[in-house]
Parts: structure tokens; sequence; C-alpha cells
């Protein structure tokens, strides 16, 4: 008789989808490395399902994975919302501000930013979400959040929009890659390569797709995923190369070896508002922030490149 799925393996589970390997996850849930694998085991005892394959000794969701996630995604979504309705209730005197940004610029750029923007308002209690463009997109129209850092174009008469940092995707390569000895590479040296890429409705593989296209090269598509951590994490193993924003890079860069990419190709993200968002004087001193750090950005990606 199967065992009831208790919550804690759940947790476990999305937290390794979300951050990309057991070592993450397990920092995430303050919890060793052995207890998450024994989690991950007992959910698929208990499911009858293999959820994850080993790859190259790191772990990759199956098909029968990623559909469970997405139901269990939906679930978490929803709490997420009902925590944030308890909390309002609870600081209904408290000034807040809620913003939405990628995986990719939830480290170390919005750390900075939000840093910057407490030293004006130290009052103001800031939610973040993370989330995939598409979502983010849809709760900033209907004013779930009041700023967004996308990467797809919003189509919205109701929406703002800013470019933030700008800059070429670059390739990037497993160390000991045959590819490394260039020091720039052309997309031609892609060709019939092993290559990783993000799923076909992100603007990043609708770029590289008509990249390729365009020059007539075809690399092996050999996997696609759908947060940067993972994409940066399956290179460094050694399962391919992929072209990336540099921001992409963030925590896992010293175990990759990066490239310029020829032809030039420019990539940026999009800082986003509701025009009848209810916290005017906030959003605009967090936009300008934001701006203020996503030059500084800009100008450190440069001198790196």
């Amino acid at each position: 008789m199967r065992r009831q799925v208790n919550l804690r393996q759940v947790e476990a589970f999305k937290a390794v989808i979300e951050r990309g390997t057991v070592s993450a996850a397990a920092d995430a849930l303050f919890v060793s490395q052995p207890a998450v694998s024994k989690l991950l085991a007992n959910l698929e005892d208990d499911c009858d399902l293999k959820l994850f394959e080993r790859v190259r000794g790191k772990l990759a969701p199956t098909r029968h994975g990623m559909r469970l996630y997405a139901e269990i995604d939906r679930v978490f979504s929803g709490l997420r919302q009902v925590e944030h309705a308890i909390a309002s209730i609870h600081r209904d005197d408290q000034k807040q501000l809620t913003v939405g940004v990628l995986q990719a610029l939830s480290g170390s750029f919005i750390n900075r930013v939000v840093k910057s923007f407490l030293r004006i308002h130290p009052d103001v209690m800031i939610t973040i979400h993370t989330r995939d463009s598409p979502f983010l997109a849809e709760w900033l129209s209907t004013q779930q959040i009041d700023v967004g850092l996308i990467s797809s174009i919003v189509d919205n008469p109701y929406i703002e929009r800013d470019t933030l940092i700008e800059h070429p995707l670059i390739c990037v390569l497993p160390p000991g890659h045959h590819l490394c000895s260039k020091p720039v590479i052309d997309i031609s040296d892609l060709n019939e390569e092993d290559f990783i890429t993000f799923p076909e409705s992100t603007l990043t593989r609708q770029r590289v797709d008509a990249l390729f296209e365009q020059n007539a090269v075809r690399p092996r598509i050999v996997m696609q995923a759908s947060t940067a951590p993972t994409i940066c994490e399956a290179v460094a193993a050694g399962i391919g190369v992929s072209l990336v924003h540099p921001l992409f890079t963030d925590g896992v860069k010293e175990r990759l070896v990066l490239r310029r990419f020829t032809p030039s190709t420019p990539f940026s993200f999009q800082l986003c508002r509701n025009r009848s968002s209810n916290n005017v004087q906030l959003v605009d001193d967090f936009l300008r922030e934001a701006k203020r750090v996503s030059d500084e950005t800009s100008k450190e990606l440069m001198m790196g490149s």
C-alpha cells in the first residue's frame, strides 16, 4: 500500500527543480544533501514514478517529473497569494511594494536594487516573486505586482516599460571543451555541437533559433530547460554549450568558460510597471534605483567583455 506523499517531500522536489542541484536545494531548505536525496527517493517510491534521471552525475527531471512540478507550482502559487493576502491584512499600516523578477535577475542584481531602495524608504516592506516572464506580465496587468523585471516584450497599452542591461549574448562552455581555445566563438563553430537551450516559448530561444536559421547552422539540441541556473549547471557538467546573457551566469561563472560570440546578438531585460499602480511614488523610486543599478551593471559587464 502506497504511503501518502508529505509536504516535506514536495518541498524538496520543488527546490531541486528550481535550484538545479541537490546541494542548492539542501541550502535553501536548511538540511543536508543526504536528507534531500532521501526525501526525493521516498517521493518516487510513494508516487511510483521516476521523477529524475542521473546525467553525468547531475539530476535531470524526467517528463513525469516536469509534469508533476507544473501541478505543484500551481498549488504553491495559490498558497503564496493567500499568504500575501494574510500578510497584507496584518501589515495594513506598513507601506509595501511587490516586485516580480526573472530567476536570472533574482540574485545579486535585485539585491543591489532593493538595498539601494531601502536606504531611501527604510519603512517599506518589499515582497519579491520569482517567476517566468509570461506569469510576471500577467500579474503586472492584473496589478498583483507593482514592478516586473522580465525578458519578453509586453504588448499592453496599460504597461510602461524601459530597457535594462542590454548586452550581447555570450557563449558558455564547459572547462576543457575543444572550443575553449578560441577567444571568440563564431556561430559556425556551433554547427553540430551539443547545445543546451531554453524552451521554444522564450524570447531567448526564439532569437537564437532565428540566428541559427539565418546562418544555416544546426547544432544538436541535447537539452532544454526553463531556468538559467539549470542551463548553466548543465553546461558546467559538460552536457553541452549554450548562448546566454552574461547575467544568467551569476553564481556559476567560476565553473564555466565564457567567450564573446559573433555575430553580436544584443539581449536586454524589460523594467515594467502598470500605469494605474497605486504605489506611484514607491514605484517611481524603485524604478529609478533599478535603472541606476542597471547602468552600473552594464558598465561592469562591458569591462568584463
